[in-house]
């Protein structure tokens, strides 16, 4: 993979390290590294997605510190890591069934959109949008049920309805919503969280995408106007940047991709979460409608109370980015077949 950056005075080329694709890995390696690297990293940012969960269901907006604050205080660090175990244990199977979706599909769509003689920008850009969109619909028949036990469990102590929403543990809140509301009831706003997270991922990497070309040719035109001690200087001459410059990149473009994602789709996500949480006032324990999270949004905060929580998920998401590209391109690379991809 190579960017060219086109000036009056000299052509510069950035010589990438080499894409790999799902048929250059080691599909065992792949998963048993994935999971355990991927659990990992769901461990360190978890405090800010129960933060965020409290903010998005919480009557009146506090702020993120101050909502911290009150989890620390009132049930101390263990409540920063509530759900930890049911969300853990679905981390698994579902970044399993969202890795194969999207190499599969990004492997597919990209060479299909090549042979029909589409532009290799657009045709990575094509790709990627259609292999965000079918990782979220594959992992989401696995994140849903565990989206609503694990939050559940974040908010059962700021819960409007406390007899109804203390849970022992994550088995225990499976089986009383199975009990009570049956598979549905585990399902619960699986369609809004398709019409979020499909979306939203199809966003984010189309968005990785272009910014990551975006910031090499950034990287391109900086060497190729101060000059650089590894630049041959002829007429074109080829840049080959180093592993930590590549990871930079990789990670800086993702933080963007992952700012523009959370700006646009947090709306979708406080009402997804709310679906999910919350019981409707009007039905006893019947399910809350979209019109119905809407309306009480609005009544509690306006039209900005759809943004509640936006800090911490802006937050979570540009950090879950970052270190989720790096470890993936990471993760890639150790997972080949033959190392010398590596080059």
């Amino acid at each position: 993979m190579s960017l060219s950056v086109a000036e009056e005075e000299s052509a510069k080329e950035i010589q990438l390290p080499a894409d790999v694709d799902w048929q250059m890995l080691d599909k065992s390696k792949f998963f048993f590294l994935g999971a355990a690297l991927f659990s990992g990293v769901s461990a360190v940012l978890y405090p800010v997605v129960v933060l965020k969960t409290r903010q998005q269901v919480a009557q009146v907006h506090l702020s993120c510190f101050k909502t911290a604050f009150s989890v620390v205080r009132l049930e101390g660090i263990r409540g920063l890591y509530r759900g930890f175990g049911t969300s853990l244990m679905g981390t698994i199977p579902a970044r399993a069934l969202y890795m194969t979706a999207l190499e599969v599909t990004k492997s597919s769509v990209g060479t299909a959109t090549v042979r029909l003689g589409i532009p290799e920008p657009t045709a990575t850009a094509l790709a990627s949008a259609a292999a965000g969109l079918s990782a979220a619909v594959a992992a989401q028949l696995v994140w849903t049920p565990v989206d609503v036990v694990s939050q559940r469990l974040m908010v059962q102590r700021v819960c409007a309805a406390p007899a109804s929403c203390k849970y022992l543990n994550g088995i225990d809140a499976f089986r009383r919503i199975l009990k009570t509301d049956g598979p549905k009831g585990l399902y619960r706003g699986f369609g809004f969280s398709i019409l979020t997270y499909a979306p939203s991922n199809a966003l984010w990497w189309t968005s990785y995408a272009i910014t990551q070309r975006l910031v090499w040719s950034g990287y391109g035109c900086y060497f190729s106007k101060n000059g650089d001690d590894r630049i041959e200087d002829n007429i074109k001459s080829t840049l080959k940047p180093d592993s930590k410059t590549v990871m930079m990149v990789q990670g800086v473009s993702a933080a963007m991709a992952g700012g523009i994602s959370a700006l646009i789709t947090t709306p979708l996500d406080t009402i997804k979460t709310r679906l999910q949480v919350l019981d409707g006032d009007e039905n006893g324990r019947r399910a809350p409608t979209v019109a119905q999270t809407v309306r009480n949004l609005v009544r509690e905060g306006g039209w900005m109370a759809c943004y509640r929580g936006l800090g911490p998920r802006w937050a979570s998401m540009s950090m879950s980015a970052t270190t989720m590209i790096t470890t993936y391109e990471f993760l890639k690379r150790l997972s080949t077949k033959n190392q010398e991809n590596w080059a």
